[in-house]
């Protein structure tokens, strides 16, 4: 398997995926080695807003128009943990590049950017990730848990996050009312 195998796709639920953490999600791969997958879930806005993130960590927002934007459950494993994927036009001391178009950061640096006005063009800010150990993700991938479809932040950034997995799947020629929970092998 290619280091990156999956690095930079997205991953969609596909309706026999157990595990309600996931259940229509679409998750960013942020990282994929042989011995393990972490990623964002980026159509699942929580209450939380940016203002009431910066408010929280005792920020002051140059940006009024950006406090409304909801906090995303970026996936179930620590959910106290704050990420930033975003574009690739800023970058702080924890900073990773997922390829050309998004990054990822998981400090301070970058949210503190963002409230000043220097941040990143384009962001969507996660608390938690989506983790897997060594061979789970292609587990569940052969299983049929999972889609994989090519990323295009505009998807990410651009389209309401109910329509995300809709219109990631569609792009593949996939269209959910047509999906199987049965995996099928050859």
């Amino acid at each position: 398997m290619k280091q990156d195998f999956l690095t930079g796709n997205l991953l969609l639920a596909m309706p026999n995926l157990a595990d309600a953490n996931f259940t229509q999600s679409v998750t960013l791969v942020c990282l994929h080695t042989p011995q393990m997958a972490m990623g964002l879930v980026v159509n699942r806005p929580t209450n939380l807003t940016l203002g009431s993130l910066f408010g929280h960590l005792s920020l002051k927002s140059a940006r009024s128009e950006i406090l409304d934007q909801p906090v995303y459950q970026g996936g179930p494993v620590q959910t106290e943990r704050g990420f930033i994927l975003h574009s690739p036009d800023c970058s702080g001391e924890s900073t990773q590049r997922i390829n050309d178009q998004l990054a990822m950061s998981s400090s301070r640096d970058v949210l503190d950017a963002i409230a000043r006005g220097e941040g990143p063009t384009r962001f969507l800010v996660t608390l938690g990730y989506a983790g897997w150990e060594s061979g789970q993700l292609e587990r569940e991938i052969s299983e049929n848990a999972w889609l994989s479809s090519p990323v295009d932040p505009d998807l990410i950034f651009t389209l309401p996050p109910e329509k995300r997995w809709t219109v990631a799947a569609e792009r593949i020629g996939v269209r959910r009312d047509h999906l199987s929970i049965d995996a099928g092998h050859a």
